[in-house]
């Protein structure tokens, strides 16, 4: 213990240094509007920045490149409370309190909890890995193709939380999303499905055209089909009120504590990613809460548990990479990429091999966090003032970002094309109470799930019984079963009550 005090030390003295305090700051404020404008997301940002790394210091240009990745998690939250606007899929839950919670006039408020639960998750996140990666690695190596496909569909499960008054409406939009999914190339033979001999459709629908289609163009369609529907909100411009009240802090303070664990758990196995962390942690926190009925609604507990979570698994995505040199995210993919370029290897040799490298990253992760809540905790009420806008104008400047943003993807004017069509389904959605979160879902896990479920039976050769044969997978079936099964359970257990009190 006192050999790894002394290391994490050293590394703090690296960190420290103006040069690197000045690149994990501009890594922080590129990762913030990255996070926040819709269509560049972090893998595209960090890959576009990496190349300006090319001569620099490793130590310092990783530093820059990791505070890019966190930085984009605080980001996305941006737009998604004010605009119903994510821009990065980790933050989509986070949507369906906190966009209610800024109509409410408590804008301030949600990103107030949001920053906070963010700074808790992300500096437990990198104490995990500064003292468990070891321990943590191993557990993530005993995850194959069964444990993933079970995990995903204990994801899945999230529509019992995000699926609105109806279970089978819920299941409907997830399934919609899986469909979506197939679009593109076939995982496992690499054939084209679904493209109509179209070249452009043979990558699939991109996550971001998807969504800011079903998201911002659907939520404006709605406000400009309802009349009166979107006064201007007024909102505090202080940064007082941006902090939880006691009420409040009671509320959301086991949120953080739940959504952490769950992004703990989920962000180090390799491929599972920050969406996943966040849906599941808005399904467990809906179920654990007291006031089940207020989630969809502005519930401050709904935004401060997804948003833990995805800053937790960001953290904890690092292990894999660092110790096993395996990237446990797209965005850690390329940072991988860069340890390459750098010359060097990631694995259980770096630790000591290139310890100020290592150890400087690791204590730079600390002092990125702090900046970031600084930072938006003191910017808050700037970005609340958004709201004090007209809403024709806001809507305009959306609809232009979701243009800029759909067609800078892949400077396609069929994704355009698409992007409108899904804000034409996102609004129909939204006025029949069916969840654009359960189709954005599918769509995101679809593609793993597919290849964990294709993997597992080719290993069993067809014997479905592996997916309960197996501990870990075994457990998590389990629970997802239960997952599906306690909201009808629980449904009919009321239904019963109220029959038995109506007869007495």
């Amino acid at each position: 213990m006192l050999e790894l005090l002394q290391s994490l030390g050293d590394g703090f003295r690296i960190a420290l240094t103006p040069t690197n305090l000045l690149f994990a700051l501009a890594g922080v404020l590129a990762g913030m509007i990255i996070g926040a404008l819709p269509g560049i997301g972090t893998v595209v940002g960090v890959s576009l920045l990496l190349p300006l790394t090319y001569g620099m210091d490793p130590t310092s240009a990783i530093i820059m490149l990791a505070a890019i990745y966190y930085g984009a998690q605080y980001g996305g939250t941006i737009t998604s409370v004010l605009m119903n606007l994510p821009g990065e899929a980790a933050t989509v839950a986070t949507t369906l309190d906190g966009y209610q919670m800024a109509r409410q006039g408590r804008a301030a408020k949600a990103l107030g909890i949001a920053t906070i639960g963010s700074f808790v998750a992300g500096t437990v996140g990198v104490i995990v890995v500064t003292l468990l990666s070891p321990v943590l690695a191993n557990f993530a190596l005993k995850f194959g193709p069964p444990e993933y496909f079970a995990l995903i569909l204990l994801g899945f499960t999230a529509i019992s939380a995000i699926g609105g008054s109806s279970l089978v409406k819920g299941l409907t939009s997830v399934i919609l999303g899986l469909l979506i999914s197939t679009v593109g190339l076939d995982i496992m033979t690499g054939r084209p499905r679904f493209t109509f001999g179209e070249d452009w459709l043979l990558g699939g629908l991109d996550f971001v055209v998807v969504a800011v289609g079903l998201f911002g163009i659907g939520e404006i369609l709605d406000g400009m089909m309802t009349p009166g529907g979107h006064p201007i909100i007024k909102t505090s411009l202080s940064w007082r009120n941006s902090i939880p009240s006691a009420a409040e802090w009671i509320r959301s303070r086991w949120a953080i504590v739940r959504g952490t664990l769950v992004g703990l758990a989920i962000g180090v196995l390799p491929g599972a990613g920050s969406t996943l962390a966040s849906f599941i942690a808005y399904s467990v926190e809906r179920n654990a809460s007291k006031h089940p009925e207020e989630f969809g609604k502005g519930a401050i507990e709904g935004v401060a548990a997804p948003e833990s979570a995805n800053n937790a698994a960001s953290a904890t995505a690092m292990i894999p990479l660092l110790t096993l040199g395996v990237p446990g995210s797209g965005t850690t993919a390329v940072l991988l990429g860069g340890f390459l370029l750098w010359g060097l290897r990631p694995g259980p040799l770096l630790f000591t091999q290139h310890p100020d490298f290592a150890w400087g990253l690791i204590a730079s992760m600390y002092i990125g966090n702090m900046m970031l809540v600084l930072l938006n905790i003191f910017a808050i009420p700037v970005f609340a003032s958004m709201l004090r806008i007209p809403y024709a104008i806001q809507a305009a400047f959306v609809v232009i970002f979701a243009l800029v943003g759909a067609y800078s993807i892949s400077n396609n004017q069929y994704d355009v094309l698409i992007m409108i069509a899904f804000g034409l389904l996102g609004f129909a959605m939204k006025r029949l109470d069916f969840s654009p979160a359960g189709l954005i879902l599918g769509l995101v896990l679809g593609p793993l799930a597919e290849l964990s479920l294709r993997q597992s039976l080719t290993l069993s050769r067809g014997n479905w019984a592996i997916f309960f044969e197996r501990p870990i997978s075994g457990a998590l079936m389990v629970l997802a079963i239960v997952a599906l099964a306690w909201p009808l359970a629980r449904r009919a257990l009321v239904q019963r009550g109220d029959l038995i009190e109506a007869d007495g």
